[in-house]
């Protein structure tokens, strides 16, 4: 009796921690996607209105966009002390393959930057958002290549569902191109911005392989060092160019120049790097916390929530086309929670059955 009441104990415990680490888990994921909504909506609508009233330096733009990494420092200096009295924590946990994996992911990211701003400068963000559809899409296909993430019905259903709901808004551009915008530039930035949703497309599975390869456990403390490292290879990418068609030099008479008036200049750009870290630290960390066709389908369904925003910010149209986009986006989204839950449903069973701890 003793033996079985010790046994059923043990389980008893398992299966707590276990809960306690899919609560743990479970918040993580909900926090990253917080960040990722207010990053997403807000920084390409401060990015367009720098745009709209005078702005015109793409790299200062593409540099703001992971530009606010000193930021991480706060937190990870805060972790860092709160475990320095712990002999068994490590001081840095990031392993040298991950941080080679930051680096090469930066300089991607660097690249990805500037073709995302350059295409926000021609389009306004209902055709931006072509951005998104298009960019599930890829991280889809790179998902099962890369990292061979496993379809289910209502995981691929949602993707198709995402990817049509948000098509029909980046298809809906009649009267869209602004007013005194060239034919040429209009399509250069439509194109450019497909490229920024294809390489953006592989850079979330690449992330997810490069923490995979690396063989660590995911923790908040080494998603924040990872996402310290890549952001900073990133804008040391855009640094170079920046330097180099001195735009640093040229932010002052800019300023000056900026129809909103140098205060509010300023004030964008601060908000934009700020707002667009908010982006890059939820993208990173919902791949971390969850899977990068997960954060292929957050940044999806926030796709109809910046056309709602644009039309009180900078009044653009909202349409029948975009009324239908959001209903299919939220259908998608709705499929693809559903199917998760099905999952986690039976992971507690396979869980603590010992025959199949090791596959």
């Amino acid at each position: 009796m003793d033996m079985e009441a010790a046994i059923q104990g043990g389980k008893h415990n398992m299966l707590n921690k276990f809960k306690i680490c899919i609560s743990m888990k479970t918040l993580m994921v909900l926090f990253n996607c917080i960040l990722l909504t207010i990053g997403q909506v807000g920084g390409p609508l401060l990015v367009r209105i720098y745009f709209l009233h005078g702005g015109k330096r793409k790299w200062l733009t593409a540099w703001l966009l992971t530009a606010g990494f000193p930021l991480l420092i706060l937190p990870i200096s805060i972790s860092y002390f709160k475990n320095r009295s712990n002999a068994s924590s490590p001081k840095f946990l990031v392993p040298p393959r991950l941080v080679a994996a930051s680096a090469f992911l930066g300089f991607l990211l660097g690249i990805d930057s500037y073709l995302y701003t350059f295409g926000m400068s021609y389009l306004p963000v209902s055709v931006s958002s072509l951005l998104g559809s298009s960019q599930l899409a890829f991280t889809a296909i790179f998902a099962y290549f890369v990292v061979k993430h496993k379809f289910t019905h209502y995981s691929i259903n949602a993707v198709v569902l995402m990817t049509f709901g948000s098509a029909i808004l980046g298809l809906h551009m009649n009267g869209d191109r602004p007013s005194g915008e060239s034919h040429a530039n209009y399509t250069l930035g439509f194109f450019m911005t497909l490229g920024a949703a294809a390489l953006h497309g592989f850079i979330m599975p690449a992330f997810e392989y490069a923490q995979k390869k690396a063989e660590v456990t995911v923790t908040f403390d080494l998603f924040l060092q990872v996402q310290f490292l890549v952001s900073m290879f990133a804008t040391l990418f855009c640094t170079i160019p920046m330097i180099i068609n001195k735009d640093f030099q040229a932010i002052p008479q800019e300023a000056a120049e900026f129809e909103l008036g140098p205060m509010k200049y300023y004030m964008i750009l601060v908000m934009a790097g700020i707002a667009l870290q908010c982006m890059m630290i939820g993208s990173t960390g919902v791949i971390f916390s969850s899977s990068s066709l997960f954060g292929g389908i957050v940044t999806s369904l926030l796709v109809p929530v910046q056309q709602i925003f644009a039309i009180f910010c900078l009044a653009e149209s909202f349409s029948g086309e975009k009324g239908m986009a959001l209903a299919m986006c939220l259908w998608g989204f709705a499929s693809y929670f559903y199917g998760e839950y099905k999952v986690n449903q039976k992971q507690p069973d396979v869980k603590h059955e010992p025959e199949h701890e090791e596959v």
